[in-house]
């Protein structure tokens, strides 16, 4: 998990990470991707400082690489950041949790004009994590039955449907 915090501890790379990110949300070129040359005029630094970093992501699984001729075109993959977000969650509610038992501060906040919205994108994030760690283990769970049926079946059977395995 250190490796992840390391990678994106550089400024740099979270620079090359956010127009990356700008890139997929724009979709200009249809495929989200960018290639070297736009990030180097993008965020002004030099061709070989660039591709040092993007090879440094690429090594941690945070942007993929698509090759045309001799021009590489590079594109966000945010899957390693769920390693992140998974360990910073609990942090993020650790003090919700507290403020939802104190009757009533999160009212007095927002009847006072405070920010709330710290408040609730916590409990959304939340809300979302377990949802999605849910989903996960019932996946996992799914996996682990069709794969002790799949070992019960004569080998003929087992190889016509599961041709992959």
């Amino acid at each position: 998990m250190a490796d992840i915090f390391d990678v994106i501890a550089d400024a740099t790379r979270r620079d090359l990470m956010q127009a990356l990110l700008d890139q997929h949300l724009s979709a200009t070129s249809g495929t989200g991707d960018i290639s070297v040359s736009e990030l180097v005029e993008k965020l002004g630094l030099s061709q070989p400082t660039v591709s040092k970093h993007l090879k440094v992501l690429r090594d941690h699984g945070l942007v993929s690489v698509r090759e045309d001729g001799q021009h590489r075109y590079y594109s966000m993959d945010a899957d390693p950041l769920e390693t992140v977000e998974d360990w910073l969650i609990p942090f993020l509610s650790a003090d919700f949790d507290d403020s939802a038992n104190d009757g009533g501060s999160a009212a007095f906040a927002a009847w006072s004009g405070a920010d709330v919205g710290d408040t609730l994108g916590r409990r959304i994030a939340e809300g979302s994590h377990q949802a999605r760690t849910v989903i996960h283990d019932a996946t996992d769970k799914l996996h682990d039955a069709t794969e002790a049926v799949a070992e019960k079946l004569p080998d003929g059977v087992r190889r016509r449907l599961f041709r992959d395995r």
